[in-house]
């Protein structure tokens, strides 16, 4: 440990900047990837929970309430789409065109505009992932330069005369990897999960356009959502 402060305090001023930048990413990634998860898990707790009730409820009357007094799921964006173009569709008397492409755009727009919420600045772990290696690399190439420097100065292949840059040059490439492969990991582990909630929010939708349908005669005049 002290050996590799020491390589740290004695690298070059460029060394020190790639040790300071890949640092600055991963507090950055570390603390984007503990929000995110935060986020991501209770945005799958809450569809978990809105799907139970959803089909629990005997029906709509019972399952709408339900899903608008949770106005943080995503859910509850959805459902209130599909409630708007339905009720907008019974004010017109066109309730026929339910079953048409209207309201299967409507709710995969909704879906689409959740799922666009919940992988905000999911980028920022990519972007860390593919540049950290490079950006150590590039430590590594200028500390094998300052070795070779060192030996053109000095006129000598001997240890300590390559010692120091070759010890700069490892641990860049060490703390490259040490920021990328987190990242990497995380923007991995977030798509998963990303994935099931999509999942879960197009079954949703597609099983609240089949009631939807299945119950619109007695709804003649639009549903609730409140």
């Amino acid at each position: 440990m002290h050996s590799l402060i020491q390589a740290v305090l004695q690298a070059t001023f460029v060394s020190k900047c790639v040790l300071i930048l890949l640092l600055f990413m991963s507090v950055a990634s570390w603390a984007y990837m503990c929000g995110k998860w935060l986020s991501l898990r209770q945005a799958r707790r809450r569809v978990d929970e809105g799907l139970k009730a959803f089909f629990m409820s005997e029906d709509l009357s019972k399952a709408l309430p339900v899903i608008a007094a949770d106005e943080i799921s995503p859910l509850y964006t959805i459902t209130e789409r599909a409630i708007t173009e339905y009720n907008r569709l019974a004010k017109t008397g066109d309730i026929d065109r339910l079953i048409d492409a209207n309201m299967h755009r409507t709710l995969r727009f909704a879906v689409s505009e959740e799922m666009e919420k919940l992988k905000s600045s999911l980028g920022l772990l990519a972007t860390t992932g593919n540049t950290a290696p490079f950006i150590g690399l590039f430590g590594t190439v200028w500390g094998i330069m300052h070795s070779f420097s060192a030996i053109a100065e000095m006129k000598s292949v001997s240890l300590a005369t390559v010692a120091p840059g070759i010890a700069e040059a490892l641990v860049a490439t060490a703390v490259g990897l040490f920021v990328a492969i987190p990242a990497v990991f995380g923007f991995n582990t977030f798509k998963t999960i990303l994935y099931q909630i999509e999942s879960a929010c197009n079954n949703f939708s597609g099983q609240l356009l089949n009631r939807m349908q299945h119950e619109s005669p007695q709804y003649t005049n639009g549903f609730l959502f409140e």
